[in-house]
């Protein structure tokens, strides 16, 4: 047998058994455990959440906001309400996913929740306000509108998912530190392994170490941990365990098919790195009281869209659109 008849083989033969799996039954068993999740969708055309241009849009009018069409974008929303209650919820965690095809690495990007924004049709207020203006679509507007994205789909959590999520993964490993220790039950001090409980104690830290700053690092640090637990195991029961688990607890804009076409890439891709960072960056936000509410306000806002491009797209020297400008500016002259 020829070397190249060989290396067909190894290419086709796995190929036919996928498709043989998914003919038989394995889309159906994501299917069955997809069931519970709510399906909203939201509009997906450029003028209703105002995104921007991608590498394959003809009518694209600047360099300056092109977009790989390797690289997705997802808006993550985490709420805390306990219970199956979507609406009028501010959203507690907000985040930008990003599925990185060119660099194998999957990104979070947290936004802090009183970063002072423009919020479309509203006015400028902090960015988790959005969500209880007008839910998940109003806030990726205000996302796209604020930071030149190209947003459009969502997934909300309920973080009362979170304990199973963890526990179902054997726990997640933590550096605990000393002013940490009290808010977390039967912890103690240093690296260990938290359980579902701990882990959600854990990310609800708010008064504690750098404030709301700190508690954006730990919420990224417990999803990580599960990531790459999932990533480096890449089994399909615990997968399929833990999308029953979380179906519940979730609503998003993805129906079942696009769920499963993205488990699908992320488990062939050989996507095995992961990298966080956090907006507005240190340094380049001014927190304070403002007519008797507290709001961080990003110093400037072009400064972080640029930093947030270079991050997500590996490509430095991104240029902010005129609209972010025209946003920094009035940022800056609000007071």
């Amino acid at each position: 047998m020829s070397k190249k008849s060989s290396v067909l083989k190894k290419v086709l033969i796995p190929l036919f058994i996928v498709i043989l799996l998914a003919s038989s039954g394995f889309y159906y068993v994501y299917s069955k455990s997809l069931g519970n999740i709510k399906t909203v969708k939201i509009p997906d055309n450029k003028e209703e959440l105002n995104t921007k241009p991608d590498k394959e849009d003809p009518n694209a009018k600047s360099k300056a906001l092109e977009k790989s069409s390797d690289i997705t974008n997802i808006a993550l929303f985490g709420i805390d309400t306990r219970a199956d209650d979507y609406d009028g919820s501010r959203a507690d965690s907000i985040m930008i996913a990003s599925l990185d095809l060119t660099h194998k690495k999957i990104k979070l990007t947290s936004i802090m929740r009183d970063s002072f924004v423009s919020i479309l049709g509203e006015k400028y207020d902090k960015i988790n306000h959005s969500y209880a203006y007008g839910g998940p679509e109003l806030t990726i507007k205000t996302i796209n509108e604020n930071f030149d994205m190209n947003i459009k789909d969502y997934v909300t959590v309920n973080f009362s998912a979170l304990e199973q999520i963890v526990d179902a993964v054997g726990g997640v490993e933590i550096d605990v530190k000393d002013y940490e220790i009290d808010q977390i039950s039967g912890s103690s001090l240093g690296v260990q392994t938290l359980d579902g409980q701990q882990a959600l104690a854990y990310s609800r830290i708010r008064h504690a170490g750098d404030g709301d700053y700190e508690r954006t690092v730990r919420q990224r640090t417990v999803l990580q941990n599960v990531i790459n637990k999932v990533l480096e195991k890449k089994s399909l029961p615990q997968a399929i365990a833990l999308i029953s688990i979380l179906s519940p607890f979730t609503q998003t804009s993805l129906d079942n098919g696009e769920l499963i076409g993205l488990a699908t890439t992320v488990f062939s891709s050989g996507i095995t790195a992961m990298e966080n960072t956090r907006l507005p960056v240190d340094g380049q936000a001014i927190g304070g009281t403002w007519d008797g509410v507290y709001y961080l306000k990003p110093d400037t806002l072009s400064k972080n869209v640029s930093y947030l491009h270079d991050f997500i797209y590996e490509e430095t020297g991104y240029v902010p659109s005129p609209a972010v400008e025209e946003i920094s500016n009035t940022i800056i002259n609000t007071v």
